[in-house]
């Protein structure tokens, strides 16, 4: 089975405006009917402070191909906001004993196609990282201003993930005096 096809079939929890559950279906069923459901997204730091960006391989469900300055992903049905973003963090890095993610800030993304409740978080990694290849095409660290640099790049282009760059731009204001 390809990657999209188990994507698909993950059980999500189904939320109202309040965030509160109000039923479950599948991922694939989820997406093609817009249906608001739970994320997380990390912002992974290195020792050094460098951020871990990634592209996200051509198979991926939603947002292929594209730059992400964070990892994550959808939260599963009866699962934890909390607990899907070490799940998350741990699976698309490659690691194993990741300090748990930090709350940082939530907020509804949506758009004309999508609709989620984004918990996002923070983690300083100090592992080796060995990033999916199923999930992850190309990764790097990069400096802040580096990747400033980058993101106008890949915003002009439309190559970047939408809500990671909303996260990004959330953590940007929320850290700025």
């Amino acid at each position: 089975m390809t990657e999209q096809g188990r994507a698909a079939d993950e059980l999500l929890d189904i939320v109202d405006e309040q965030d509160r559950v109000i039923g479950q279906r599948l991922r694939g069923e989820v997406y093609a009917q817009r249906l608001r459901h739970r994320s997380t997204a990390i912002r992974v730091r290195d020792a050094t402070g460098r951020i871990f960006v990634h592209r996200r391989t051509p198979t991926k469900l939603i947002f292929p191909g594209l730059y992400d300055v964070v990892v994550g992903g959808v939260v599963g049905a009866g699962e934890d906001y909390d607990t899907a973003a070490l799940r998350e963090a741990e699976e698309e890095l490659g690691v194993s004993g990741l300090p748990q993610p930090a709350r940082r800030l939530k907020f509804l993304f949506e758009t004309p196609e999508f609709s989620w409740f984004l918990q996002v978080y923070e983690v300083v990694c100090t592992l080796p990282v060995q990033p999916q290849p199923e999930e992850v095409a190309w990764w790097d660290f990069l400096p802040e201003d580096e990747l400033e640099r980058r993101l106008a790049d890949w915003v002009a282009e439309a190559a970047v993930v939408p809500d990671g760059l909303e996260c990004h731009r959330r953590l940007t204001a929320q850290s700025s005096p």
